[in-house]
């Protein structure tokens, strides 16, 4: 085959042209840290890709849910210390008040204390977290306790709303939330009925109201050890999620990321060898016919 000035020129355009490509794939590479830039650079490493981004997305939205999680338990934990509190000051009243050696003034400056902390209980019971009550189930937009002597929400005892859940992992939901058992009618009663003793300066029936406050305090201990041990398998989970964002960010940036020094390298190469196809070009493209008569 005959090879004329033409071809010889028109090839060493298209190589030129092919070294450019590759210098501004290399540019791109180094400038941005991918491997691509466009799915049309490697379609199997952007298809990849949009799994692998897929799959971390989901961990960081379960790490997200688990942030909700430690919320609601963290003020559900602080509300039950709070009414704990509460319910061991009433108890050390009740006992006080018993005494014969109280006087009708010292009995209604003890109801007085109580009142106070009946309308405190009151509120931890509509404690809210982001504007929802956190001890009504999952009636989350209506408050636990209402009134004056406090009255309990008629569906507190409903298990349809007892568990209030949030997605940790896939196809694991996990209750945060107090069951709204722990506020229950019982104890409000009792402790209305503690302060009516002292108001009116009856002491009798104070040993079985005695009685029925440790029984509302036991289970409000329940209700704290149940959700202490909920807390701890969040931990676990948070773990679990924390080494899989981990690998997920790994797979991503290996099939992602560029290696900055072998990308570096080849592009210092590839210009050396774009220089000289360049120099070699020029040579050919400028000879001419009178280059041969000469």
């Amino acid at each position: 085959m005959r090879v004329t000035q033409s071809m010889v020129s028109a090839n060493s355009l298209r190589n030129i042209s092919s070294s450019y490509n590759k210098l501004n794939d290399l540019s791109n590479q180094v400038a941005s840290g991918k491997k691509i830039t466009k799915p049309s650079d490697d379609p199997v490493v952007a298809m990849k890709g949009m799994f692998y981004r897929s799959n971390l997305s989901e961990v960081e939205q379960y790490q997200r849910n688990l942030s909700e999680g430690y919320l609601w338990m963290d003020n559900s934990e602080a509300s039950l210390e709070q009414a704990n509190t509460g319910l061991q000051r009433i108890r050390e009243l009740l006992i006080n008040g018993k005494s014969d050696t109280n006087s009708a003034d010292a009995r209604t400056a003890i109801a007085q204390e109580i009142e106070q902390i009946k309308q405190d209980l009151v509120t931890v019971a509509n404690s809210k977290v982001n504007g929802k009550y956190i001890f009504h189930g999952t009636d989350i937009s209506q408050p636990l306790v209402s009134g004056n002597p406090p009255q309990v929400a008629a569906n507190a005892t409903d298990p349809a709303i007892d568990n209030y859940n949030v997605q940790v992992s896939s196809g694991i939901n996990l209750k945060i939330n107090v069951s709204p058992t722990a506020f229950s009618q019982e104890m409000f009663d009792v402790v209305q009925s503690i302060q009516e003793k002292m108001q009116n300066n009856d002491t009798a029936g104070l040993d079985d109201l005695l009685s029925r406050l440790d029984t509302v305090t036991d289970d409000l201990t329940t209700q704290r050890t149940e959700l202490g041990a909920r807390y701890n398998r969040l931990e676990l989970v948070e773990t679990r999620l924390d080494s899989q964002n981990v690998l997920a960010n790994k797979v991503l940036s290996d099939n992602e990321d560029v290696d900055m020094e072998k990308a570096i390298t080849n592009l210092s190469v590839q210009e050396s060898v774009h220089n000289a196809a360049l120099s070699v070009a020029a040579k050919i493209i400028q000879t001419s016919l009178i280059d041969f008569l000469r």
